[in-house]
């Protein structure tokens, strides 16, 4: 690396450094949150079901994950304020492009472009990022600065898209996203000079084909597993399709892997049992992660909360990931061993879950929800830079920057997979709790006759006929029914993944082969996303 201090301007002092490299790198997180802020309108503006509005996001990031293995390239090849300005300028016209497409199928063409052009600046402004700091704890500051600011993108976007879809129109959106992106570029510009932050490295190596082959496993596998369910599963030649794409493009890549001479992955990594925790870790700790989404849809569902208070409510979340980072900041100061970070952390999520499983009520206050709510997002804050920390670092020097690579597939497949498994957990106990409860609502039943005269009798004082009256009755009671049993259906869902992330506490305890390995300064880390 050159002596990257030249890249900004003489007269620019330091904490602007800072300030403005740290609001350049929300870029990612307006990409990820934009459409994923608001699902339901979302879904309805591209007259799409909220499958494929998930299934778009696994492109973005299934896209990202692809192209950090080759993205070394191109920050190495152009001076970095151009490489930096170019991609800000693409990621504003593909957002103003996407406002403006209904076609779904050129959407998610858009999306994917968006997932390339996400990965691109992220290594260098978090490299320049971390070199801004003097302290020995610059890396902590570093990631905690860059992580975190995924971890609070969802509920301030949600909150945004609500206060615009109230006032204005969907592509504003679009409009603000793209503002966002040209305001980095004029900062760059200001504060940049021409300098390069590497020595020049060719393009003519890049591995396209290697590119190729994971993304096409990737996006495959997340078809897959997005859609199975839908679908019927195997009964589906679409579902049965992807997964033998997915499983060949993925056994083509490892065997390209193996034997090309410059390998864009090296699978050598997968040799060291911390690596291999920590993406267990990670694919455990977003499916447990899955779960808050059943919170939200529960708020507009059953307890039939505003849009506008459910944003809001989230900013209690926030709270909880500022305390939880703040932890565990403090805990990597003081090298408390990364063992006792995560039991932490897994323990508090088993807590939340716990605990939430007796607030599936008919109605509740918010009062009685703060507090499991506000320590879902404490166990997050304490979690989420540890492990991408840890396992970055539970690699030799050399192949720090594909540790990075297994942190974000971790946490890709995560989500991924969790989304698929909540999704179906929630059909299968809905519909097992439904055909339970209307068991006792048969027509015959004279409690079920008295019930539904009662609040016929409601709907004709309304002005009903005794027909409309007796269907609307009928209606409303199948109503409650439904909402119990998505009641039912959550206490189950929240009761299991609590036991299960005690489980996985004990076994964090027990384990012999989770160490700290943190010497993040000699890995070098910050080259890895």
């Amino acid at each position: 690396m050159l002596d990257n201090t030249s890249v900004f301007k003489s007269w620019v002092p330091n904490w602007a450094i800072i300030v403005i490299l740290f609001f350049c790198m929300l870029h990612s997180m307006i990409l990820l949150g934009v459409y994923s802020s608001n699902v339901t309108y979302a879904s309805s503006f591209l007259d799409i079901e909220p499958e494929d509005l998930q299934f778009s996001m696994c492109v973005t990031y299934g896209t990202l994950l692809a192209t950090i293995l080759i993205e070394s390239r191109f920050s190495k090849f152009f001076p970095t304020k151009k490489y930096l300005i170019a991609v800000f300028c693409l990621v504003a016209f593909t957002i103003m492009l996407s406002a403006y497409v209904k076609n779904f199928s050129l959407f998610i063409m858009i999306r994917m472009a968006e997932g390339f052009l996400m990965a691109l600046p992220g290594v260098p402004l978090r490299q320049l990022l971390i070199t801004r700091f003097k302290s020995k704890n610059a890396i902590i500051i570093g990631f905690t600065f860059n992580y975190g600011a995924l971890l609070l993108s969802s509920p301030f976007i949600m909150n945004i898209a609500v206060w615009l879809l109230e006032n204005y129109d969907w592509k504003y959106m679009a409009y603000g996203s793209a503002l966002f992106q040209i305001i980095c570029v004029l900062l760059i510009m200001i504060t940049f000079n021409d300098s390069r932050l590497h020595r020049k490295i060719p393009l003519y190596q890049i591995d396209w084909t290697s590119f190729v082959l994971l993304l096409i496993a990737i996006l495959c596998g997340a078809y897959f597993f997005v859609y199975a369910e839908k679908k019927y599963w195997f009964e589906s030649f679409e579902i049965r399709f992807a997964l033998i794409a997915s499983l060949i493009s993925t056994g083509l890549f490892i065997f390209r892997q193996l034997h090309v001479k410059r390998p864009c992955f090296d699978l050598n990594v997968f040799r060291y049992a911390n690596l291999r925790i920590g993406f267990l870790l990670f694919f455990l700790f977003y499916i447990g992660r899955a779960t808050l989404n059943i919170c939200h849809s529960t708020m507009f569902s059953v307890w039939n909360w505003e849009p506008s208070r459910v944003a809001h409510i989230q900013f209690l979340n926030v709270i909880g990931n500022i305390i939880g980072m703040v932890l565990a900041a403090v805990f990597l100061a003081k090298t408390v061993a990364s063992k006792y970070i995560f039991m932490l952390g897994f323990f508090i999520l088993a807590v939340f879950h716990l605990w939430f499983t007796f607030l599936f009520v008919p109605d509740i206050s918010l009062s009685a929800m703060a507090i499991p709510y506000v320590l879902q997002g404490v166990a997050v804050g304490v979690l989420f830079v540890p492990l991408v920390l840890f396992t970055m670092s539970s690699v030799p020097t050399g192949l720090a920057p594909y540790s990075g690579a297994i942190g974000v597939s971790g946490r890709f497949w995560g989500s991924t997979i969790g989304f698929c498994i909540m999704q179906n957990a929630e059909k299968f106990f809905q519909k097992s709790h439904f055909t339970k409860l209307t068991q006792f609502i048969a027509p015959e039943n004279p409690e079920t006759q008295s019930r539904i005269a009662q609040t016929a009798q409601g709907f004709i004082g309304k002005g009903f006929n005794p027909d409309e009256a007796n269907l609307l009755a009928m209606k409303q009671i199948l109503g409650s029914v439904t909402k119990q049993s998505i009641l039912l259906s959550n206490m189950e869902i929240f009761t299991l993944v609590g036991y299960g992330l005690l489980i996985v506490v004990i076994l964090l305890g027990i384990n012999q082969h989770l160490k700290q390995t943190f010497d993040v300064f000699k890995n070098r880390v910050w080259n890895s996303f």
